[in-house]
């Protein structure tokens, strides 16, 4: 492995307009070592990509993002997107569907300009890149299921989507609660291989030390920042470990057909 830090955002797939601001982009760092370097948030793509060039320092960097980065489809779900459901299914877990008329496309203008300051795409076709600065979409759900060290053994955990006959208040406080243990089992992520230290950082220290919340503007606000966090350390484990520990989903089948777009997921043998 020879980055030394690996960058995580949970994106707002809408970018801001002049009448409507843009949501909140989680954002993490850490470094070989799992020491969160910073962590927060961002508003539009270009705040977002001044951070990712400011954290990614003057190491090598390895930038996991979710969001779609590349959609060429006109119609129906990229490839990789039905695979998340085909391999993944099984733990309950799915992906929106993303094509060239989709009005939340934020990912892939992020993805340009990252690419016109240096960055490049990496599909995973080759495996992890070597060095300098590259960028992947990844998923954090696959990764709540696909790392062993999280305990997801049956399904994900529901910590976003409203079960549909749940009134909310219900849901608020359920929800809280399922993301207060989602987060301690992100503390066993400190012994893990690559490990993911949660104390080091002011920012994400406070995850374990405040209870989640309840109300829905304060929780967005932490759920974006714990993706954050699972996108920089599927990074990590990217670079760590390789195929060994993750599979590509969504590689093109056809030579000379560009860039394929991919998600790189954890993944347990069973889920492949």
């Amino acid at each position: 492995m020879t980055f030394g830090r690996f960058l995580g955002v949970d994106l707002a797939w809408r970018d801001g307009t002049p009448g409507r601001p843009a949501n909140e982009s989680g954002v993490a760092v850490i470094d070989a070592s799992g020491r969160v370097l910073d962590a927060g948030w961002t508003r539009g793509l270009g705040e977002t990509v001044s951070w990712i060039e400011g954290a990614a320092g003057e190491d090598a960097a390895l930038l996991f993002v979710d969001a779609p980065l590349v959609v060429t489809n006109a119609a129906g779900q990229r490839p990789c997107e039905t695979q998340v459901g085909q391999r993944y299914g099984r733990w309950k877990v799915s992906a929106s569907t993303t094509n060239t008329g989709s009005p939340r496309l934020a990912g892939v203008a992020l993805r340009q300009q990252l690419e016109a300051c240096g960055w490049t795409y990496s599909d995973g076709a080759a495996g992890p890149p070597a060095d300098g600065r590259a960028v992947s979409e990844c998923y954090p759900y696959t990764t709540l299921v696909g790392a062993h060290e999280l305990g997801y053994d049956r399904e994900r955990p529901r910590y976003k989507r409203k079960p549909p006959q749940t009134p909310a208040a219900q849901w608020r406080t359920e929800r809280a609660a399922t993301c207060d243990d989602l987060i301690a089992r992100l503390g066993r992520l400190a012994a893990a291989d690559p490990p993911l230290l949660f104390q080091s950082h002011a920012v994400s220290r406070e995850l374990t030390d405040e209870p989640s919340p309840v109300t829905d503007t304060a929780y967005k606000h932490r759920e974006d920042l714990i993706d954050a966090l699972l996108c920089a350390w599927t990074a990590a484990l990217w670079a760590r470990h390789g195929l060994a520990r993750c599979q590509v989903l969504g590689l093109a089948t056809l030579p000379g057909s560009g860039d394929a777009a991919t998600i790189i997921a954890p993944a347990r043998p069973e889920r492949r």
